[in-house]
């Protein structure tokens, strides 16, 4: 592979979808933060970026958000042409647990501070890890799931998971935490198999739907662990006719979650607000680069949105979670 300079992959994560989250093209070597993220395809890390994007400006601070596309050796490509570059820190969200070190290792060889936003590493040194708790947020869905199932007299009915990468830290919380929740609220069904996602697409979740739901005609609900492919698993039980005896919970949060949760296609979503998340990246960063204090990590709480409580959250999500993109 052709080594590739850092505006060069700019251009390529702009063709990528970041375009209209206004990323502005690097000023002066040492004066910019690079946001590394796994993929810009899904709305989540859009919403991280434009946190960190606030931040970094607040304080003058040029800034750039390259896209991994899923894949390690990009996202380590990325990290390895903005160090080249000369950028004041990073902030990078891996793709996964096992190959931030990787990252980490070469920025400070290069005396780069780094900030993790979520997902966390297996080993390394970094700045700080600002990081939602995805076993209570997952742990609270499990229990929405589970009363709502119990109310439909569906509690022993088989229950399907399909989740992110189990590689990763906040995987691995999502599916004990949901497990868990499950237990305390009741349910006494089976596990109808769990899938791991790949391409995080509504395609890919879609197959997925429709490949449980033919193993397990008694399934009675799913979980998906992350916002966009949340609509495939929806597509294939409208296909399938069966949105009337299974119900679906989620997690993170889109602007069309909003009608879902309202009409009751989505019971619950344990929304990560990502935004803010990435607001408190770029101030540790930030703080990082001036000299002061930072704290090792930072926990931000998870927002559990159910169809009973979605119209009182509604304006804490519109800012936190959707970034203000929701009119």
């Amino acid at each position: 592979m052709k080594r590739r300079t850092f505006l060069q992959l700019a251009a390529g994560a702009a063709l990528a979808g970041t375009g209209s989250l206004g990323f502005q093209p690097a000023r002066a070597a040492g004066k910019d933060i690079v946001y590394l993220t796994p993929g810009l395809d899904l709305p989540f890390w859009r919403y991280l970026a434009k946190g960190v994007e606030s931040a970094a400006k607040a304080k003058g601070y040029g800034f750039q958000a390259l896209d991994s596309h899923n894949s390690p050796q990009t996202q380590l490509q990325n990290a390895q042409d903005s160090i080249a570059k000369g950028v004041a820190g990073i902030v990078i969200s891996p793709t996964d647990s096992s190959t931030a070190p990787s990252v980490l290792a070469l920025a400070a060889k290069a005396g780069i501070p780094v900030v993790i936003g979520d997902i966390g590493t297996n080993s390394g040194d970094y700045a700080s890890f600002i990081i939602s708790n995805n076993y209570d947020g997952a742990k609270g869905v499990g229990e929405a799931l589970a009363a709502a199932l119990k109310a439909k007299g569906w509690e022993g009915g088989s229950v399907g998971l399909i989740t992110i990468s189990q590689a990763r830290k906040n995987g691995q919380a999502r599916t004990k935490g949901f497990r868990d929740g499950l237990a305390a609220g009741g349910w006494t069904g089976k596990e109808a198999g769990l899938q791991q996602m790949q391409s995080y697409t509504t395609d890919e979740t879609f197959k997925f739907t429709q490949d449980m739901l033919t193993a397990n005609p008694d399934m009675r609900g799913l979980f998906i662990q992350t916002d966009q492919p949340a609509l495939g698993a929806l597509r294939a039980i409208k296909a399938a006719r069966r949105s009337s005896d299974l119900l679906v919970a989620a997690f993170d949060g889109i602007p069309e979650f909003v009608d879902l949760l309202k009409s009751k296609q989505i019971v619950a979503s344990g929304m990560q607000q990502p935004y803010l998340m990435g607001q408190k990246s770029g101030e540790a960063l930030v703080a990082k680069l001036a000299g002061g204090p930072v704290e090792k990590e930072i926990s931000v709480p998870i927002l559990v949105v159910t169809s009973e409580n979605i119209d009182k959250e509604l304006p804490v999500v519109k800012e936190t979670v959707f970034a203000n993109e929701m009119k």
